[in-house]
């Protein structure tokens, strides 16, 4: 029987290749300098950062997919010949200058994501390819087009799809021109007020207590976000009217379509990919270039964060390796269309080799049943979840039940002190929230995937396939009835996509004890820390009561915690609303306060108290880091004569100074304390000073209003966190500690403390009145 197609050899073509640093892109041209020697190629190429085209092209010959040929040749002469044959075009497909030779275009630039913002899929997928073959239109003798599409385009239906036009009657001039006008109109709604002050009220909540000017940058980025939700929400819904899954298989319809009108009359063909997965055998088993489709399923289940998936068990997985998609591209590209009738063909595996959901699910169970994941914090392993495949509906009413219980316990969460039993909770909430959203986004994503009862007919793939000459079926074949799954999946694709994960185990996000820490040796490098709470286990109403209860006889201690109770309710609400009202409020207490009397107290009586409640791995993490040339720096709320004992330890403190008048307290401040986001312009000018270099620095801190000196140090350190902090820095994978597990009881070390170093005779001329509660929590403690 004669072959339905003629292949011929792309020997001595001049080949124009699109999206050559994507990851079908880069696999193709590895293919045509590998395995075609003689041909030319031309690639668009976006410069990035500083460096030119060319530079970013040089860098991707250094790639894991050129390094098989890269050892064949030498690699200095791999790269000397990628050079000499590759053209490299400065530019995108809108600006670039395209030589006039090209024999064939092969155009597989797209966005990798099913769920961009509207404009952004519309722009890529179709923009892209509009300007692309309308500058080639231009051309004395047209090229043949090889259009890179993907199978899912005909998603929407049901049954076998056969390979050609797709038969819709969307005007795809239409949708694009409205795609990109999408982002002004939503961009214009998120400016409307009650949108503004919506966002604005939620994040006062949120961040206020790091500052006001946090929680406005908090504010914008969340207006942002709820300009990048709406177009995604945008593109999605607009897709599932006009009966695409997504907008990312949407717009790949358009972008067909336009490729049909525009190079009409002109050779055209149609390659359309399924599930692009890992190599099969070229470059070399399991070559990959990042997570695509089904690798987040996997990594995610193998994690212990899919329990379940709302998908059909007999649904087929159209998983199609990415070497058998670049031979089949090539072959089309070798056997051009008579112009009035373009070739389509739909390159996978559902037709001829079907891998069903639950097969998938059990090769992908037995796997990671023998080798498991590390937990993240190294200790122990995952245990893969056992599916059940209840539906979607099911799936849906438990997941919408356990996102509602999360958000309720969440709130109750914020609103306790940052024990261990709490970060504990905080913990497996985190988790259960990873897994909550993790299940929520995989749904919308990937839920059309996972149920769908489409098959994608191959009969023009295989008639393509057995048309290739015999000594070349053997190298550059595409017949996907070859693959074995079992061995696929559990011995080349996994152990893959799960090699990273399991290289990254622990790192920054793991909970320490304050054990040893390598930091590096050298100058301009400053290590801040925060008082209370982080070095010193008590707070400013500790170090005053400590004061207090040592200028009075133990018979009129009762009195002081009665009076405490009466106005407690007054610094509460001073704390709540700023940290800095809640520190001016508090230090009148200290009017009339003799100040060598306070300075000899300390000296004599309270800095052995003071000492006593210093947690061991605070001083230990200190001295760590002045051994290593580091600044330290003591930022705190405190009053600056109390922290006097702890002036060894430090290159510098910043702490509040009270006014005084012919040597007494008057219970005002000199200057505004350093609290909040005053604490972080405090360090940018200290680093400006002393030539400190703070993306190298270090920080450490215990509580959210703290937030903003955090974030402005590279190396960022959560010591004790309370509620909110904590949350926050498992979101940004910052280091957590937990300092003092064996430093005394707050309330017995200040009694203990007292008695044993109260004078004979008290310090009358420490005036005091009331007290706040002995209660009061690390996230109600001033700076």
């Amino acid at each position: 029987m004669p072959s339905k197609y003629r292949i011929g050899h792309l020997g001595g073509s001049h080949i124009l290749l699109t999206g050559a640093t994507g990851f079908i892109g880069q696999a193709l041209l590895e293919r045509l300098l590998s395995g075609y020697p003689e041909t030319r190629v031309s690639v668009i190429v976006r410069p990035r950062g500083n460096g030119t085209a060319q530079d970013r092209f040089t860098r991707l010959l250094r790639k894991d997919v050129f390094r098989t040929w890269r050892e064949k040749l030498g690699a200095d002469e791999a790269i000397a010949q990628a050079l000499e044959r590759v053209n490299v075009l400065e530019g995108d497909l809108g600006t670039a200058e395209i030589p006039g030779d090209v024999d064939v275009a092969i155009h597989c630039a797209s966005t990798v994501s099913f769920d961009p913002p509207i404009d952004e899929a519309f722009s890529t997928n179709v923009s892209g390819a509009v300007s692309l073959y309308e500058k080639l239109a231009q051309q004395e003798r047209p090229p043949h087009v090889v259009h890179i599409s993907t199978a899912y385009v005909s998603s929407g239906g049901r049954g076998l799809i056969h390979e050609g036009r797709l038969t819709h009657d969307v005007d795809w001039r239409t949708e694009l021109a409205l795609g990109l006008a999408a982002r002004a109109e939503v961009e214009r709604d998120s400016r409307r007020p009650e949108v503004l002050r919506k966002t604005l009220r939620s994040a006062n909540r949120a961040h206020g207590k790091a500052g006001p000017q946090t929680a406005a940058r908090d504010a914008e980025e969340a207006r942002r976000a709820w300009v990048e939700d709406r177009l995604v929400d945008h593109g999605r819904t607009r897709a599932q009217i006009l009966g695409w899954p997504d907008v990312y298989t949407f717009t790949k319809a358009m972008s067909e379509r336009a490729a049909e009108e525009l190079w009409a009359g002109k050779p055209l063909s149609v390659v359309r990919p399924a599930i692009v997965e890992s190599a099969l055998r070229h470059p070399y088993p399991g070559w990959i270039d990042g997570y695509k489709m089904a690798d987040p399923l996997i990594i995610a289940y193998g994690s212990g964060l899919l329990r379940d998936i709302p998908g059909q068990p007999d649904t087929v997985m159209d998983v199609i390796p990415v070497d058998l998609v670049v031979n089949a591209t090539l072959a089309a590209a070798a056997a051009p269309p008579p112009p009035d009738a373009p070739h389509y063909f739909h390159v996978g595996s559902g037709a001829t080799n079907p891998l069903t959901l639950r097969q998938m699910y059990g090769h992908v169970y037995s796997y990671f049943g023998r080798h498991p994941l590390p937990e993240s914090t190294g200790r122990g392993h995952v245990k893969a979840p056992a599916w059940t495949f209840p539906g979607a509906s099911r799936v849906e009413l438990a997941l919408t039940a356990g996102e509602r219980a999360a958000n309720a316990a969440e709130k109750l969460l914020g609103h306790l002190p940052g024990t261990e039993r709490t970060q504990e909770w905080a913990t497996k909430l985190h988790r259960e929230k990873r897994s909550l959203e993790t299940l929520r986004k995989y749904s919308d994503l990937y839920g059309v995937y996972t149920r769908t009862e489409v098959v994608y007919d191959d009969t023009e793939l295989r008639a393509l396939h057995e048309s290739l000459p015999a000594d070349r079926t053997a190298e550059h074949g595409f017949d996907p009835s070859e693959i074995d799954w079992r061995v696929y999946l559990e011995e080349v694709h996994c152990p893959k996509v799960t090699a990273p994960l399991r290289a990254r185990t622990g790192g920054r996000g793991s909970t320490a004890r304050g054990g040893r820490v390598n930091l590096p040796a050298g100058e301009g490098i400053a290590a801040v820390f925060d008082l209370d709470g982080t070095i010193l286990a008590s707070d400013i109403v500790e170090s005053y009561l400590w004061a207090r209860l040592a200028s009075l006889p133990r018979g009129k201690w009762a009195p002081e915690f009665w009076d405490l109770l009466r106005d407690a309710p007054r610094y509460l609400i001073a704390e709540r609303r700023d940290r800095g009202d809640f520190a001016r409020t508090f230090f009148r207490r200290y009017a009339g306060a003799n100040v060598e009397e306070l300075r000899r107290l300390v000296d004599e009586q309270l800095s052995d108290a003071l000492l006593h409640r210093v947690m061991p791995e605070a001083v230990r993490r200190i001295r760590a880091h002045r051994a290593a040339g580091h600044r330290t720096i003591l930022i705190t709320g405190s009053v600056d004569l109390l922290v006097e004992p702890l002036r060894p330890l430090f290159d510098h403190i910043s702490a509040c100074r009270l006014h005084t008048e012919d040597g007494v307290m008057t219970g005002f401040l000199e200057t505004p304390p350093v609290v909040g986001e005053a604490r972080a312009a405090w360090l940018r000018h200290h680093a400006q000073q002393h030539d400190l270099d703070l993306a190298r620095s270090y920080a450490y801190a215990d509580s959210y209003s703290d937030r903003p000196l955090l974030e402005a140090v590279g190396n960022p350190c959560a010591v004790n966190p309370d509620t909110r902090l904590f949350r926050h820095a498992k979101r940004r994978h910052w280091q957590i500690s937990r300092w003092g597990t064996h430093t005394a009881s707050r309330w017995d070390t200040v009694s203990d403390s007292v008695v044993a170093h109260t004078r004979p005779r008290p310090v009358q001329d420490l005036s005091v009145h009331a007290l706040p509660t002995a209660g009061t929590t690390h996230q109600e403690k001033a700076r």
